[in-house]
């Protein structure tokens, strides 16, 4: 019985996203020259204790925050803050960040555990979320004070740029909890405005962001 023998670099194995597997000269490694989908670096903030808010707005140092993208992801890495049990939260803005007052309607639940192994349950928060409410939405409540807590966590803002559609997210953060426990919280909503968001501003509670970077991403 003959062989068959295929061309490796004609191989294709998603032909719905419409890119193959390619190899380098050597026939030993991937090719890292595919297009599209990729994640776009634009901007990152890095809170050093000296402010209650961080915001990314359009147009100002470097921000890209339109229809460049349809999709926009922020990264929260060891937020911290200078005083113990408070709340990371967010708000959207309309008109480059003069008000960060859009409505939205929300959900919030979490899950918990302690380091005592005990506290273990999956609550919806009732309220945590909003219904057309222009305030801020929580998004990491009660983080530690301690100097080692901190929360992390991803954000996704879909397609803000756009005046037919109402702005869609989702957020799920992972923190150290005040009364020591993990919490894993899932927040998802929309904003309810057609105009174009051009501004978000993430904030604490009461006292400042004591540390901790946000990174925002554009993806093709």
């Amino acid at each position: 019985m003959a062989l068959s023998k295929l061309n490796f670099n004609s191989l294709n194995l998603t032909p719905v996203a419409g890119k193959g597997i390619g190899f380098d000269s050597g026939a030993d490694d991937l090719e890292a020259s595919f297009s599209g989908g990729a994640m776009v670096f634009i901007k990152k903030l890095t809170a050093d204790g000296s402010g209650t808010t961080l915001s990314f707005v359009h147009g100002s140092s470097d921000v890209v925050l339109d229809s460049t993208y349809k999709e926009y992801m922020f990264i929260f890495k060891d937020i911290h803050h200078s005083e113990a049990d408070r709340n990371l939260n967010f708000n959207l803005s309309i008109d480059s960040g003069s008000n960060y007052n859009v409505a939205k309607t929300t959900t919030f639940f979490y899950a918990t555990h302690s380091e005592d192994d005990g506290g273990g349950a999956i609550e919806y928060r009732t309220g945590t979320d909003l219904a057309q409410g222009t305030g801020i939405q929580p998004m990491m409540q009660g983080i530690k004070g301690d100097n080692d807590s901190s929360g992390a966590g991803y954000m996704h803002l879909f397609n803000p740029g756009s005046t037919t559609f109402v702005k869609h997210f989702l957020c799920t953060n992972t923190l150290m909890q005040d009364n020591t426990l993990t919490q894993n919280t899932y927040i998802g909503g929309y904003g309810n405005t057609t105009s174009a968001v051009d501004a978000i501003q993430f904030s604490v509670n009461s006292g400042n962001i004591d540390a901790g970077t946000i990174t925002l991403y554009g993806i093709n």
